[in-house]
């Protein structure tokens, strides 16, 4: 399991590539974080400096229990996907997923979930894929449904944003389940 993280490839699908994140996508993650809609999406609170990204994508390939691509489309960074808090005892890993808003709507989350998915069963050997996904990102959701996510759980008033609370969905799908 260790290994496919250590080794991270490339993956490729017909309409999007996953290459493994560096400091060469510094400027497509810096307007990532910067994107409004990204970050209420995503309920990102946190605010990084600069520094902190490129000292961020210097060492993240380095990682053993997380693996992490920049998203291309047609050549041009469009987001992230991960896989992160791996749980080698349960072969389990977390799962995330953030595209710059101008990407939404054209099936290149979806893609990348795909494959990113299918990464974690195939090359890592993992059993199970969980992330959270907040009630304000219908679409975000309706596309895990679409990959074979299911929804395990619901953490009532989880996030803070805009000055009320919104609930968060669990999902998860197993290997077994495709």
């Amino acid at each position: 399991m260790i290994s496919a993280f250590q080794e991270q490839r490339t993956l490729v699908g017909e309409r999007v590539t996953l290459v493994p994140l560096g400091p060469e996508h510094f400027d497509g993650e810096w307007a990532m974080l910067r994107d409004e809609e990204s970050r209420r999406l995503t309920g990102t609170h946190a605010t990084f400096t600069e520094g902190q990204v490129r000292a961020w994508l210097a060492k993240v390939r380095q990682a053993d229990d997380r693996a992490d691509w920049a998203i291309l489309h047609d050549g041009a960074f469009v987001g992230e996907v991960v896989l992160n808090d791996l749980d080698e005892d349960n072969r389990s890993v977390g799962f995330r997923i953030v595209l710059v808003s101008h990407a939404y709507g054209k099936g290149l989350g979806m893609e990348a979930t795909r494959l990113a998915v299918r990464y974690a069963f195939e090359d890592a050997g993992l059993h199970r894929v969980h992330l959270e996904v907040f009630e304000h990102n219908p679409r975000a959701r309706r596309v895990y449904e679409k990959c074979g996510f299911r929804v395990e759980g619901e953490h009532r008033d989880a996030l803070w944003w805009d000055g009320r609370w919104h609930n968060t969905f669990t999902m998860g799908i197993l290997s077994t389940d495709q």
